[in-house]
């Protein structure tokens, strides 16, 4: 088994449960044992950073000492945001002003990666073909990365961040088809849909619009945030635009358990608000 540290995010335990047991069911079938940081605490996003500058760094800052603690070299972060955070925080006590803060994170900054972005190494998807029973054949998609994960690559160190590749080579390797499309990275509004959900739903009705133009079936996703725009409040989006939408959003983690046939996967996909296995039944991806 290989061990990476952990951290979870809040979101992981309550609106991301779909993601988080996915996540889970699919470590021990590839040899990978994520350690959760011990005590760990908001990273801060979505509006910490927006609000108070020190204490968005400081939060973040708080999970890295606990991470230094453990002395293994890398974290996998499922959350986009929260990897953003991470990555911000590490930046900025990388700078010159770092003694201003008054939490440290130790000598010893692990490297931090975007979870997608870990599932895509070389390695990784090596392993994860190995384990594939069931490819995703027939089942076409989009990838929808969002804006956190990527942007800004000075803060992410995306190699390309108006294009990034995760999860379409995930995807391939599943056996599933991967659209290219040219939304990949807008935003879905994000924490907007509280205080603007009219906002909220003209940009992702324009993700769907455009999803359902290049012909997929279905958007696979890594951000909770995300996920929750997309799945959660189609029917807002659907009334907006004055037409149904009725289209799945996966997250990648129940994709590999689908096709690694991992007996959960049906409890995963049943969270949905918007249901994917009447689609995946019928591609014989599913059973039941």
């Amino acid at each position: 088994m290989s061990a990476y540290l952990y951290y979870p995010g809040c979101s992981m335990t309550s609106s991301a449960r779909a993601y988080a047991e996915s996540l889970a069911a699919i470590c021990a079938p590839l040899g990978l044992d994520l350690e959760e940081i011990n005590d760990w605490n908001c990273c801060g996003a979505t509006a910490a950073h927006s609000v108070h500058h020190r204490a968005s760094i400081e939060l973040a800052g708080r999970n890295l000492r606990l991470a230094a603690e453990t002395r293994l070299p890398e974290m996998v972060v499922p959350c986009p945001m929260c990897f953003n955070r991470l990555k911000a925080a590490v930046r900025a006590y990388e700078g010159e002003g770092r003694n201003r803060y008054a939490v440290q994170p130790g000598p010893f900054i692990p490297r931090i990666s975007d979870l997608a972005n870990f599932f895509a190494a070389p390695e990784m998807l090596e392993r994860v073909k190995g384990k594939v029973i069931r490819p995703l054949t027939g089942l076409k998609v989009v990838s929808y990365y969002g804006c956190m994960a990527s942007r800004p690559p000075e803060v992410t160190e995306a190699r390309d961040p108006e294009n990034p590749r995760s999860m379409d080579a995930i995807m391939e390797v599943l056996g599933a088809e991967v659209i290219d499309w040219p939304y990949k990275t807008d935003c879905c509004g994000a924490s907007q849909q509280l205080s603007r959900p009219d906002m909220m739903a003209q940009l992702v009705g324009k993700l769907f619009d455009m999803a359902r133009k290049v012909g997929a079936e279905a958007v696979v996703v890594s951000c909770q945030m995300c996920h929750a725009n997309l799945d959660m409040r189609q029917e807002r989006v659907a009334a907006h635009w004055g037409r149904p939408l009725g289209l799945p959003v996966l997250y990648f983690t129940e994709m590999i358990g689908l096709a690694t046939g991992l007996p959960g996967a049906a409890s995963w996909l049943s969270r949905h608000i918007t249901d994917p296995r009447p689609l995946l039944s019928g591609l014989g991806l599913l059973d039941g």
